[in-house]
């Protein structure tokens, strides 16, 4: 019997196929999951912009050389299982790749869910290893699928971007209380980085400005939670020795250097992610602060430390739902969830995505079973 996944080539992302897969049995102490549904955002092109660099090509490997399936964050049901603490018909949320199906190895397994114990997993960060049994998750709720799937990743992201930065001091690009620091957020109208935007604008002293294309101006001026927006190529209407941070969504080389350069007070540069993959480049020899890529996990790490589990939970909690009522607002949603049915749609959906080409307030959701 075989399953169908999605291969990208590592070395070109442009190339991309659905392949059959033979279905492996299952071991003792394994179970094995029918992937429902899933999101496909920026943050995954993400996922495989940095593949190599992150490890997350490592986490899903295939057997063609080359070939990698990229992450996804979605929903699944236990379809079989020979482990005694997971139940066939359990749903689950959790980290998947673009298939049809998956195998897991459940280890630490609590009221609240497990960790895959799958050997090639076991040097990766466990943030991506865990999986949440749905009927005790706070954050569930069965008609809101869609958008846990599209978000809450996200969302989580950004809400420990701005708590590492304010942890830090704003790296002292707030220190003057006559004048507000500028957050420079480029690739504005992403999930990951709007979702930033809504936690920094909350903050005193802070201004939070959109960088984007002209094509996306108007929706990320329609957000509310940007200060100001600017076309990339208005980046010389703000001062020079604006204090700001620079938190990079796109990964542009060009865009980047152009940031370093221009501003003399740039007190930090906060590498997120990679939306412009054509543009990609080399972080080096840039005036100014070191270019620093952001791990989430780690600022997780930091806070489960500070605070315990259960404090970080609660807050993320609380900041989710205060979010949802804000993209899910009737009167003006910050989001349209567009589902695209079968197997065969996931290669569309995943050319659509790395092309740029999809409205900034459509969230894509590929469903593979109702």
């Amino acid at each position: 019997m075989t399953h169908t996944q999605l291969l990208i080539d590592k070395t070109d992302l442009t190339q991309a196929q659905l392949q059959p897969t033979e279905e492996v049995p299952l071991a003792d102490g394994q179970i094995r999951v029918a992937i429902d549904r899933f999101a496909f955002t920026s943050n995954n092109v993400t996922y495989a912009a940095f593949g190599d660099a992150m490890h997350y090509w490592d986490f899903f490997p295939t057997a063609q050389p080359g070939q990698g399936s990229v992450p996804v964050w979605g929903f699944s049901h236990v379809v079989q299982s020979s482990h005694p603490g997971v139940a066939v018909g359990e749903r689950l949320y959790g980290y998947y790749p673009m298939a049809e199906q998956l195998v897991l190895q459940p280890q630490r397994l609590s009221a609240q869910g497990f960790s895959d114990a799958a050997p090639h997993r076991a040097a990766l960060h466990a943030v991506y290893n865990h999986y949440l049994r749905c009927a005790v998750d706070p954050f569930y709720t069965a008609d809101s699928e869609d958008v846990q799937a599209l978000l809450r990743p996200l969302f989580i992201t950004s809400w420990l971007i701005d708590d590492f930065l304010a942890d830090n001091g704003f790296f002292g690009a707030s220190a003057d209380p006559k004048r507000p620091a500028t957050m420079l957020l480029s690739s504005a109208s992403s999930k990951t980085a709007y979702g930033t935007a809504f936690m920094l604008s909350q903050r005193d002293g802070i201004e939070v400005v959109g960088l984007t294309s002209a094509a996306n101006v108007a929706f990320c001026e329609s957000l509310g939670c940007y200060h100001r927006v600017l076309t990339y190529e208005q980046l010389a209407e703000l001062a020079a020795d604006t204090p700001c941070i620079y938190v990079d969504f796109a990964g542009n080389a060009a865009l980047r250097m152009a940031v370093h350069t221009r501003f003399t007070q740039l007190a930090y540069s906060c590498s997120i992610g990679g939306t412009h993959v054509a543009e990609l480049g080399s972080a080096k020899n840039l005036p100014g602060p070191k270019a620093t890529l952001f791990f989430a996990p780690a600022q997780i790490k930091k806070r489960n430390a500070d605070w315990g589990a259960q404090v970080l939970g609660e807050r993320l909690v609380a900041a989710w739902h205060a979010f949802m009522a804000r993209v899910s607002n009737p009167e003006s949603p910050w989001l349209e969830v567009r589902q695209h049915h079968g197997v065969d749609k996931m290669l569309p959906v995943y050319q659509k995505v790395l092309a740029g080409k999809t409205d900034p307030r459509i969230g894509h959701i590929v469903v593979l079973r109702n």
